[in-house]
């Protein structure tokens, strides 16, 4: 059975919880909990301190800085800004540079 996204959240919070347990054996007071699928995942300090280190070094893997013309954070893959239309960074200098350049052969239609 597959379960919904606020499960896959409370699952993911208890094994990351289970994980961080296993370092600090000892019993301690849960310091905070968290509201997800219906259930309520207890946390105690070494596993609150852990999950906001976590999420604080997460860097998503489409993330590829910002713009240097308007500071947008939305470069694609080409480093094209996604808010301005300017290409960003040498990297996307050197693409419109080389596409300016760019002469089409001869049996490609216009």
């Amino acid at each position: 059975m597959a379960l919904s996204p606020s499960e896959q959240v409370a699952a993911a919070l208890r094994e990351f919880a289970g994980r961080i347990d296993v370092f600090d054996p000892l019993p301690g007071a849960h310091v905070a909990e968290v509201q997800a699928g219906g259930q309520t995942v207890p946390l105690r300090a070494p596993v609150v301190r852990a999950l906001a280190e976590a999420l604080r070094a997460y860097q998503d893997p489409r993330d590829r800085g910002t713009c240097d013309h308007c500071g947008g954070p939305r470069l694609d893959d080409n480093f094209v800004c996604a808010d301005c239309g300017r290409p960003s960074g040498v990297f996307g200098r050197l693409l419109q540079e080389r596409a300016s350049r760019f002469d089409p052969p001869a049996e490609l239609p216009d």
